[in-house]
Formats: C-alpha cells, sequence, structure tokens
C-alpha cells in the first residue's frame, strides 16, 4: 500500500480548499503576506546592496585619487632629483610606485596594479610598462581606458568580474611621467568582502521572512480557529436542526459577539421548535379528524347506499319525480363514495403512511388496459381513444394499481373537457425513464389554471355539467402518486388548442431520471382527424 501518493495532493487540496473556510483564509493570509514579505525583502536587499556599493565605490575612488597622487608625486620628484633621466632610474620607478600605492590601499583581498603607457606618443625617453601578478588584463575594456586618457583629471572606475568569480571594481587615471609621457595607472580593488556582507544581509532578511511567514501562519490559524470554530458549530447545529433533531442548541459561553450570536440562534431555534410542535400536532389532529371522519362516515353510507340500491332499482314503480329522486340519490351515494375514498387516500399521504407495491409491469399493456376500461365513456361523448407506442419501451418498476389510477384520472379529464376529438396516448422510453403523455385538443385552459391543475379541491370550470363524478381531489392524488415513485407529472396546455399531461417514471427504482423520452406536449406522429388542429 501506498502511504504517499503525490498524485492525490491536488485533489485533496481542492477538494479542502472548497470545504475549509479556516484552510481557505490561513492559506489567503499566508499567500498574501508572503508576497508582502517578498516584495519588502527585495527592496530591502537591492537598497543595501545598492548603498554598499556606493559606499564602497566612494571608498575606492578616495583611496585611487590617493593612490594617483602618490604615485604623480613619486614621478614629479625622481624628474627633479635627476635632470639626466637615465634608463635605469625610469626602470625602477614603476616598481617605487608599487611598492608605495599598494600599501596606502585598505581593500582586504589585495589590489592588482598596473602602469600602461598611453598609446600615440613619441617621447625621447620610454619606461616600461608593468603589472602585478594577480592583475586581470582582459578585464581592461577600451572604453575605460579612452576615458581614462581623455578625462585626464578624475579616476575612471568600471565593475567587474575576477576569474575567481568575485566582484570587482576597476579604477583607472593618468599620471605623466617627466621625459617619458603619459601613463595610465590602473589599480583593481575586490569587493568580495561586501558581497559577503550583501550575501550575510540577504540569507537574513530571507530567515527572517520566512520566520515571519510562519508566525503570521501561526497567528492567523489560531485567530481563525477561534471565529470558526463557533461559527462550525452553528452550521453542524443548523444541519441538526434541518435532519429534525429539534432539541440541538449552541453552547453559549461568555458575553462577548459569538455568544450573542449563539444566544439568538437558539431563541429562534426555540420558537420554530415550539411553532414545528404545534404545526405537526395540528397537522396530526386534520389527518386524525379526516381518517376518523371518513371511517365514521362510512357505515352509515354503507346503510344509505343500499337502501338507495333497493329504491334505484325499483324507480320504474314510482311516479317520475320520485323515480328521478332516487337516481339522483343514488348518483350522488357513488360521488359521496369516492369522496370518501379520496380523502382517506390524501390522509395517507399526509401521514406518510404509503407503501408502494412495486413490480415489474409493461406500461403499454396497462394503457391499453386503461383505454379499453374508458372507452365507453369516450364513446359517448364522441371521442376516440388513440395509443401511440414507437417502440423501444421496457417494462419498468411501479405499482401498477396506483399507475392504473393516475391513467384512467387523465383518460377521464381529457375525455371530459376533449369537446368530443381525440385523445391521444403516447408511451416512449429511453435509458432511464419511461413517459406516457394523455393529450387532447378541447377547450385547454389559461395559464392561471395550469399554475393551479394539482391544487386539492381545484376545478377549472365547476359551472361546467360533468359526465363522470370528480371530487377534485384526482389530479392531487396523481401528483402524489408519481412523486412516490420518484417521477415527474407535468401539465401543458393553451386556452382553445387543448392540454397534455405528461408522466415520466424511473425504469428502475432509486437511479434518477436524467430526462423525460417524450416531448411535451409529443409528436403523436400518426393522422387525426380534421377537427384536430
Amino acid at each position: 500500500m501506498r502511504f504517499f501518493d503525490w498524485r492525490a495532493w491536488p485533489g485533496r487540496l481542492v477538494r479542502l480548499w472548497r470545504l475549509s473556510l479556516q484552510f481557505r483564509t490561513v492559506s489567503i493570509t499566508v499567500l498574501l503576506s508572503a508576497f508582502a514579505v517578498l516584495i519588502i525583502g527585495l527592496y530591502i536587499s537591492v537598497s543595501i546592496g545598492n548603498n554598499l556599493f556606493d559606499s564602497r565605490s566612494r571608498q575606492i575612488q578616495d583611496e585611487a585619487r590617493s593612490a594617483h597622487n602618490l604615485a604623480q608625486e613619486i614621478f614629479d620628484a625622481a624628474g627633479t632629483s635627476n635632470d639626466q633621466g637615465t634608463t635605469v632610474e625610469l626602470d625602477s620607478l614603476p616598481g617605487t610606485v608599487q611598492d608605495k600605492v599598494l600599501p596606502s590601499t585598505s581593500t582586504p583581498g589585495g589590489t592588482a596594479f598596473a602602469l600602461l603607457r598611453s598609446p600615440g606618443q613619441s617621447t625621447s625617453q620610454v619606461m616600461q610598462s608593468t603589472r602585478s601578478t594577480n592583475f586581470p588584463s582582459a578585464l581592461l575594456s577600451d572604453s575605460l581606458r579612452s576615458g581614462v586618457r581623455r578625462d585626464v583629471e578624475h579616476v575612471q572606475f568600471q565593475s567587474v568580474t575576477l576569474p575567481s568569480g568575485s566582484p570587482a571594481l576597476v579604477v583607472g587615471s593618468q599620471v605623466t611621467v617627466p621625459s617619458a609621457g603619459d601613463y595610465e595607472l590602473y589599480l583593481v580593488y575586490d569587493l568580495v568582502q561586501a558581497q559577503q556582507t550583501l550575501t550575510f544581509v540577504q540569507q537574513t532578511l530571507l530567515l527572517g521572512g520566512l520566520a515571519l511567514i510562519i508566525l503570521i501562519g501561526a497567528v492567523t490559524y489560531t485567530i481563525v480557529r477561534l471565529v470558526v470554530g463557533p461559527i462550525r458549530i452553528a452550521a453542524e447545529t443548523s444541519e441538526k436542526l434541518a435532519a429534525g433533531q429539534l432539541q440541538e442548541r449552541i453552547p453559549e459561553r461568555g458575553d462577548d459577539v459569538i455568544t450573542t450570536l449563539a444566544r439568538s440562534f437558539n431563541r429562534m431555534a426555540d420558537s420554530l421548535q415550539e411553532q414545528i410542535v404545534k404545526l405537526a400536532e395540528l397537522s396530526r389532529l386534520q389527518q386524525r379528524f379526516v381518517s376518523d371522519v371518513s371511517h365514521e362516515l362510512r357505515t352509515p353510507l354503507t346503510t344509505i347506499r343500499l337502501a338507495g340500491d333497493v329504491l334505484y332499482d325499483q324507480r320504474q314503480a314510482f311516479e317520475p319525480a320520485t323515480a328521478r329522486t332516487a337516481e339522483l340519490l343514488h348518483t350522488q351515494v357513488q360521488r359521496f363514495e369516492i369522496l370518501l375514498a379520496d380523502l382517506l387516500e390524501v390522509s395517507r399521504y399526509d401521514a406518510g403512511a404509503v407503501q408502494l407495491e412495486l413490480e415489474p409491469t409493461n406500461l403499454v399493456r396497462l394503457v391499453e388496459d386503461a383505454i379499453d376500461s374508458m372507452t365507453p365513456l369516450a364513446e359517448g361523448r364522441g371521442s376516440e381513444l388513440r395509443l401511440v407506442a414507437p417502440g423501444g419501451y421496457f417494462e419498468a418498476e411501479v405499482d401498477a394499481r396506483r399507475i392504473r389510477r393516475i391513467l384512467r384520472n387523465l383518460l377521464g379529464n381529457a375525455v371530459e373537457h376533449g369537446e368530443g376529438r381525440p385523445v391521444v396516448v403516447t408511451v416512449d422510453s429511453n435509458a432511464s425513464a419511461i413517459a406516457l403523455a394523455v393529450r387532447d385538443y378541447g377547450i385547454g385552459m389559461t395559464q392561471q389554471d395550469v399554475a393551479q391543475v394539482f391544487d386539492r379541491f381545484w376545478r377549472a370550470d365547476p359551472s361546467r355539467q360533468r359526465t363522470i363524478g370528480g371530487t377534485g381531489l384526482g389530479l392531487a392524488i396523481a401528483l402524489e402518486d408519481a412523486v412516490l415513485h420518484e417521477g415527474w407529472l407535468e401539465v401543458w396546455s393553451e386556452f382553445g388548442d387543448g392540454t397534455c399531461f405528461r408522466l415520466t417514471l424511473p425504469r428502475v427504482r432509486g437511479i434518477a431520471i436524467d430526462s423525460s423520452p417524450l416531448d411535451l406536449p409529443p409528436d403523436e406522429r400518426v393522422a387525426v382527424e380534421e377537427g384536430v388542429s
């Protein structure tokens, strides 16, 4: 087993960045602090380096001027004391000047010396050029030498790097040797001590910067932990409250702002708990009331239905007014039974006591059965029920009884509002879902009606005479059945162009639906009668 996998670290850091406010805060603070320390450190390092170079450069130029003056005095004294100016005396002057000039410098690494004859001269006597053994002749540039010959009043200098890698400064000036002409005096000063000082300062700045960043990170971590800790506790408590653990509260310690927040949060949680408990109790009482009333009404309703059936069966022997009364009684008792059954079903949904009886079911066969059962009603209204099943569908795990109830409700509404035009049922499927759509070409609904179509006890046109007795709970129960199957029940309608309900169900329980196999409304792919446009 590999305990350290460097390839997994980027993913872990990204996940930690998204999930941890503390990690983000500390990381951002440390990165910004590191950037600030880097900028300040670079500025200080450059400033110290420039100051070291400037101060050492001025010191070297002063020493070079002193060395120039000393060499010129030696040459002037030699010319004055010896008017003959012999060659032997000229040849000994460079050594004398070197012996006098080099000890006068204060460079710890030593100073290289060179005395070179300026080119282009014609004199009666010539003094040989000389160099110290450590003088780097290759470092003398043409620009430096031309500057020395051009400006005889000042010393000229140039930064160079010695063959050893150490920085150095070459300083040149022009001296005049009586009877021998002009010569160029060059001194090379090693700056290794200044470089060592700058390196020490940079190392100190680096170590100090790292220590400062670590200290800032530690302080930030401590402060953020003090602040984020209570926030994390509040978040965890909120999640527990959302999960139904209404007794959870945030600990209250001290009198600071965090404690004030915790106290306010706890008061809010107490109030919410009290309201939720009251609402839950009220809901329980309402559900129990509906259930009890429905059950209690069944016994007298059964007696009334039996008596009504006897009267309904003998209505031919009654007078017309009495016979009509028996028919109305029979119809309303049937409607009352349906209403009680729907109310009991709604109460079960509200109580969360509904259980699905899933089994593999072929929805096309289910639709065919529902169409067969609704055909007499459709023929009575002058509508034709059509089935469009293009193929590709499979069995789905559903509660066949509840899906059949949804279909009967949708088909009944389509026939009721279809204005005698065809009603088309379309079935299709994809990899994750199977869908069916019931489309009529009747009066349709306004968008305001569409927004309320699944509300309990709502009807699009209460004054409209209905062929089948509706309770106003059919679509609400159908929606509950669809949600219980983890599916969708959606509606499309245009006033004057009809209505379409689409039911989309997962083919396998527990697998989420990505998209519906049918459009809303679908393309039926069949020709409809002339009256349908």
